[in-house]
Parts: C-alpha cells; sequence; structure tokens
C-alpha cells in the first residue's frame, strides 16, 4: 500500500517533491501515480503542480483524477502546493476556470503594476523567497520559526471571504493568503520542496500530521488584507 501519493496530472517537477518526501520519510512508501484507485488507498496525498490553472483542470479531467481527489479532500491528510492550493478553490482569473469548489473563494491575479516600500518596481511573476507569517497554531508549523523565508514562484493567489481559513500570509508588497487549513487539508502557495530546511520541516510535519488536529487563531496575528 502507498503510504503518500504524489499526485500526477502531468504539470509541473513533481519528482523533486517526492524527492524531497523520501528525504524526511524514507520508511515510507511514496508514489508518483496517477492512477485513481492508488490516490483511493493512500494513506495521505500530496497535491502539487505547476503551470496555468486551465491546462492543469484540463489534464486533471483527462485523467480522471477529480473524483479521487474530492474523494481525498475529505477523508485523509491533504496536502496542497502551489496549483494544487489554487484548484481546491472555487474559481480562478486565469482562464476564467472553475476550481474544485472544495474550499469557498476565487484566485485572483497580482496588480500588473506593483511597487515597493522604497518606489522599486515589482515584477509579476512573484519569484523567489519571501517570510511567512503563521496567522493560527497547527501542527503543520510546528518546529518552523514565525516569518521563515520559503520559496514563491507564482501570478496569482488566493482570495477567500473565510478568514478562518488563513492559515499564513506573506506581502508582495501588501499581504497575501498563502496558506489554508481546514479540517484535513493544509494547502500552500510556496514550494516547500524548494524550501530547503524550513520547508523539508513542513514535509516532515504533513507525513506525521494525522489530519484531525485543532486549531486556534494566533494572537496578535492579522489575517491577509488581499492586495
Amino acid at each position: 500500500m502507498i503510504d503518500i501519493a504524489v499526485v500526477d496530472y502531468g504539470m509541473g517537477n513533481l519528482r523533486s517533491v517526492a524527492k524531497a518526501l523520501e528525504h524526511v520519510a524514507p520508511e515510507r512508501v511514496i508514489a508518483v501515480t496517477d492512477d485513481p484507485d492508488a490516490i483511493r488507498t493512500a494513506g495521505r496525498v500530496v497535491f502539487p503542480g505547476q503551470g496555468a490553472m486551465p491546462d492543469c483542470m484540463r489534464e486533471m479531467d483527462a485523467r480522471g483524477l477529480r473524483a479521487p481527489l474530492l474523494e481525498a479532500a475529505q477523508s485523509k491528510p491533504f496536502l496542497g502546493l502551489c496549483i494544487g492550493l489554487q484548484m481546491l478553490f472555487e474559481h480562478s482569473e486565469e482562464g476564467n476556470t472553475s476550481g474544485l469548489g472544495v474550499l469557498p473563494g476565487k484566485v485572483v491575479r497580482f496588480p500588473t503594476a506593483l511597487t515597493g516600500s522604497l518606489g522599486e518596481k515589482l515584477k509579476v511573476p512573484h519569484m523567489g523567497w519571501n517570510q511567512v507569517y503563521q496567522t493560527m497554531s497547527h501542527p503543520m508549523w510546528n518546529g518552523i520559526a514565525e516569518g521563515s523565508r520559503f520559496y514563491f514562484v507564482h501570478s496569482y493567489y488566493v482570495d477567500t471571504p473565510d478568514r478562518g481559513l488563513v492559515a499564513g500570509t506573506s506581502r508582495y508588497p501588501s499581504s497575501f493568503t498563502c496558506a489554508v487549513a481546514r479540517n484535513n487539508i493544509f494547502a500552500v502557495q510556496f514550494h516547500p520542496e524548494k524550501s530547503q530546511s524550513a520547508g523539508l520541516r513542513l514535509l516532515s510535519n504533513f507525513v506525521s500530521w494525522n489530519g484531525t488536529s485543532r486549531m486556534s487563531v494566533r494572537t496578535g496575528a492579522i489575517p491577509a488584507a488581499n492586495v
């Protein structure tokens, strides 16, 4: 039986995700797979991806993965990464694309004209290392210092009306949601497999997380006021 299924729908460098998981959990059976039955029977599921939302949704459906992903998102520890975060929501501005609708909200593009605190022009996509601020206490943040840096590559971000979903924020230059959590789901906009020690700790936390832990909003935490 597969302990951790890394969902393969033909988008992104999934092997780097699998290699990072193998590094933190060498005793676990980890498989990159597009087999619906393997996803259904796996102990936990990682839903990664890179690329354009319309292409990702089309390829996911072409492989018959919608149903097993929806089942996994309701029943077992589930980690969404990058596009795997965005696809959980209802709609994306990218290609006017419907998502899986597991979580309420939409995916919107960074404004074309962005300037930093010194008046410098900021590029879209947002690409590189950025600090992440934890807006709730959650087992997935265990051992990860507040303000730790993670690696981002994205032009779109999540805008949700449910502020209780927001588990972490970052800034570019305004605050935006970069991590969400609900029940057995935890999903992030950044790439933990490319984020060195903090990213490996997040993946290690996922391996041991039972998916049912209690959460609480951090004292003094300010949820994202999206750009």
